[in-house]
């Protein structure tokens, strides 16, 4: 099967073009209007359609497939903020228990199918490739034929193409030579690129709006190459941390950054700054601002000795909307929990004669198994909840590692009692194992604690590719609504001039330059038989 078709004007054309590359027949005369949106080009999807890799082609080079791919990833992200993503509720909550008893039915609904994790999902993620297969064909199939098409059009017309052009006119003249002449120079005039032939001149401009559509395509593509770095490693990450005064934790999602809060501070409304009908007593506590005192630190080894150290590489405070940045991470001040509980002070105590043995501190965030005092007295921590609750079946559990509600399970030891006395303490209350009298307890004398910061920490590297995309696909956009692709062809056929144009858009600024240049030559073409679509501009 022949793969070519050669026009009577000697130029080869692929099999499927409707109209000559070069001087513009059309190879079916079916009458009317010409079809002019892609130069009459012959596109792959049009062609071949027999293997399987013509058919994925086709499919993804569809635009209709496109829109519909679109539509579908737009309304699945409308689902995706229904309720907050994973991301947003609480770090340690089980997202199959939260979202259920946070939100009912619709939560469990909604975690259920996966869309509490929408927008790194496999299936979301396999969209925005398809979408992105979709851009970079349909790019490809229209516009590197359309390319070689502009490229090899010629300045001479066959006359069957000018003749169906919906503007076309033509006249008889004594003096054609000095028509073309004049219109040459007119064309210029109106900042026409011209070529000019024996027989004819081929006025254009705006060629380069045409390019504009694909290179919105090639900006939606850099916006979603930017958009898919965040599922690999390294480009992206959103975590959380809390960050208790003084304490120096490594940053959740790195190898070599640590972060430090050198102090936390809440300034908060006082009852005068609200008018309310509640008494000052009654008024809540509202932040005016918060700010943590933080400094980064990274781990850097030493190249003679090989041991590692933490360097401090930045100090800020971070303020809401104002975050430490680093390297592509920031740290923003999102939450905080003031007075949470940090150390808890005991006194062992004989029970009968109320001596003090002595006193441990108990640090809720990192207990200590054993606790020695003087004269053979010893204190073993046998088992600490955190977050003290009974599950289903009446067992200790904790809810979380947050010292909320911290209980502990004691063994006192002393030279009376070498294997010790088992004993529950809880906030405020003791209890002893059943059936044991026990001669020394635990009473809490005192309680220390410390503010938490919660800092939300981002690295996008993947942004500025989006931004990037985001910049180029405006330029395409601009390029196809403010310029036009104009072309105006005149040519000598006998003792006749024929003139025929063609835009892709703003027919009727293409219409008036057509009559300028007719006016300015002393043609007598009337502007009813120029426009072959009755005057619709």
């Amino acid at each position: 099967m022949l793969d070519k078709v050669k026009c009577e004007c000697g130029h080869v054309n692929p099999i499927g073009t409707e109209l000559c590359e070069a001087c513009g027949k059309p190879f079916e005369d079916t009458g009317g209007p010409l079809n002019m949106r892609y130069e009459g080009v012959a596109r792959r999807s049009q062609v071949y359609q027999k293997t399987i890799v013509d058919h994925v082609w086709n499919f993804f080079a569809s635009v209709k497939i496109a829109v519909w791919l679109i539509a579908i990833t737009l309304v699945a992200s409308m689902f995706g903020t229904i309720y907050p993503q994973q991301l947003f509720i609480p770090s340690n909550a089980n997202p199959y228990q939260y979202y259920p008893e946070t939100y009912g039915f619709g939560g469990y609904l909604y975690v259920a199918f996966g869309l509490h994790n929408m927008y790194g999902s496999w299936w979301f993620v396999t969209l925005l490739v398809m979408i992105g297969i979709s851009l970079v064909i349909c790019s490809i199939d229209r516009c590197v034929p359309l390319y070689r098409a502009l490229n090899n059009q010629k300045v001479i017309r066959h006359r069957n193409f000018l003749s169906r052009l919906r503007l076309f006119g033509k006249v008889e003249t004594d003096d054609s030579d000095q028509v073309l002449e004049q219109a040459t120079a007119l064309l210029e005039k109106k900042r026409y690129s011209v070529r000019r032939e024996e027989n004819g001149v081929l006025g254009e401009k705006g060629r380069f709006s045409r390019w504009g559509p694909y290179i919105n395509h090639i900006g939606l593509i850099i916006f979603l190459i930017g958009t898919l770095m965040k599922i690999f490693p390294g480009f992206s990450l959103e975590s959380y941390i809390w960050l208790r005064d003084g304490e120096v934790a490594p940053v959740p999602g790195t190898t070599e950054y640590y972060i430090k809060s050198e102090g936390f501070e809440l300034d908060t409304y006082s009852p005068d700054e609200f008018i309310s009908n509640k008494n000052a007593e009654e008024q809540p506590l509202v932040a005016k601002e918060f700010k943590t005192k933080a400094v980064l630190y990274e781990m850097v080894q030493d190249p003679e000795t090989k041991e590692s150290e933490l360097v401090e590489v930045k100090r800020h405070t971070i303020v809401v909307n104002d975050p430490l940045e680093y390297r592509g991470l920031k740290f923003f001040q999102s939450d905080f929990r003031p007075n949470e509980l940090s150390q808890l002070i005991f006194a062992m105590v004989h029970k009968d004669t109320q001596e003090v043995i002595g006193d441990i501190t108990v640090d809720l965030l990192h207990p200590e198994s054993t606790y020695e005092l003087k004269n053979g007295y010893e204190v073993e921590l046998l088992e600490y909840y955190p977050d003290f609750e009974l599950d289903q079946n009446k067992e200790p559990i904790t809810k979380s590692n947050i010292p909320n509600n911290p209980a502990f399970i004691f063994n006192l030891k002393s030279p009376e009692h070498p294997e010790g006395e088992k004993s529950w303490i809880f906030l405020g209350k003791t209890i002893e194992m059943p059936g044991a009298e026990n001669d020394y307890s635990l009473k809490m004398i005192n309680v220390k604690m410390h503010q938490v910061s919660g800092l939300l920490i981002r690295k996008e590297l993947g942004l500025p590719v989006i931004f990037f995309g985001a910049f180029v696909s405006m330029i395409g956009l601009i390029m196809g609504f403010y310029w036009q692709h104009r072309r105006i062809w005149i040519q000598r056929e006998g003792r006749e001039i024929w003139i025929g144009a063609h835009t892709n858009k703003n027919w009727f600024g293409l219409q008036k330059e057509v009559e300028y240049v007719i006016e300015q030559t002393g043609l007598e073409i009337d502007s009813e038989t120029l426009d072959q679509e009755g005057n619709k501009a």
